[in-house]
């Protein structure tokens, strides 16, 4: 299939759309510095010096002096940014961790998160500034991490995801909820087939 001009364009045009500020969240930029201020919390980002912010009463757009491949890149990147920082001081982010194993479980007390995870000692976790740890009501061994800043909301998550990755034979360890783990035939089963 060949792609038009035209398809090409709308695929590379994300930095165009500006970004809706809704109510009860404001935008300020000062001395190159741009805050976003909301129910949840506050975010601040330094864009790129080749990056044009503005901001109006209802919208802040992002713009390009250029057509060169580094601005072009980058235009769609720092759009992307200031959507994240203006959804994260709304509703927020959150990943949920799944805890599978016998005797694999956690526990929370205030920032902090104990983990039992088969080794011979439990891993106590801390929370870094703006990050928080719950349980899911339901499915007990579920770990909420949240947070209003998306990016350390998934480094967080991918710090204690590394702490015991899901094996393939079993499937004990820590994944994201809904990940696919592919599953391996032991030994065993190899050996009556």
């Amino acid at each position: 299939m060949k792609f038009t001009n035209l398809q090409t364009k709308t695929m590379t045009r994300i930095g165009k759309l500006p970004i809706q500020i809704p109510n009860g969240v404001t935008a300020t930029l000062s001395n190159g510095v741009l805050m976003v201020k909301g129910p949840k919390g506050e975010l601040s980002l330094t864009p790129h010096p080749l990056m044009k912010v503005t901001i109006s009463d209802t919208e802040i757009a992002v713009s390009r002096d250029g057509e060169e491949r580094e601005k072009k890149s980058l235009h769609g990147l720092t759009r992307t940014l200031i959507q994240n920082m203006v959804t994260g001081v709304t509703e927020g982010y959150a990943k949920r961790l799944e805890i599978n194993g016998v005797g694999y479980r956690f526990k929370i007390s205030g920032k902090k998160v104990t983990l039992n995870l088969g080794y011979s000692h439990p891993i106590d976790y801390n929370a870094p500034e703006g990050i928080e740890f719950k349980e899911d009501p339901e499915k007990k061994n579920i770990l909420i991490v949240s947070g209003i800043n998306k990016h350390q909301v998934g480094q967080v998550s991918a710090e204690i995801r590394s702490l015991r990755k899901p094996e393939p034979y079993k499937g004990k360890g820590i994944r994201y909820e809904n990940e696919y783990v592919r599953r391996k035939a032991g030994k065993t089963a190899a050996k009556s087939s």
